[in-house]
């Protein structure tokens, strides 16, 4: 007779919950690092604006110039600035998500250490019944001489 777990279904179930879970904070995270790389990138973009305008002003330029030079490096820092505010709310987001998943990994995990131990009861029981049949055999024989 083969182990059957009762809870085998919810067990299968609570697997798929933490999964899920798991694939959710994995898209969050994602999120999170394309956001700072963005973060990353824009910072970059700004020094090299920067050093692109203090290297125009030693030469003449025209106010026009000027003003569409400071307005390429403003653009630059609103997107940043809205970049590095859109990450409180996703650093919230990982928090919640990350409280989900491990309550559905203690879930999961509670059903299988349960399904482990009533494994290794089983397997246990099995055990001793074989040992009695082979007792049982050996008694017989024994019996017989």
């Amino acid at each position: 007779m083969a182990f059957r777990f009762s809870l085998g279904t919810v067990l299968r179930f609570r697997g798929s919950m933490e999964r899920r879970e798991e694939i959710a904070l994995k898209a969050i995270l994602m999120e999170i690092a394309r956001t700072r790389l963005q973060i990353e990138q824009l910072t970059a973009q700004i020094a090299a604006k920067q050093m692109a305008l203090n290297k125009a002003m030693e030469q003449p330029l025209s106010a026009c110039q000027f003003r569409s030079l400071l307005s390429e490096v403003d653009v630059v820092l609103d997107r940043k600035r809205a970049l590095i505010e859109s990450l409180e709310p996703m650093e919230r987001r990982r928090e919640v998500q990350m409280k989900a998943y491990h309550a559905a990994h203690r879930d999961r995990q509670m059903l299988s250490e349960m399904a482990s131990r009533r494994r290794d009861e089983y397997e246990q029981e099995q055990a001793r019944a074989q040992q009695k049949s082979v007792d049982d055999i050996f008694a017989a024989r024994a019996r017989r001489s």
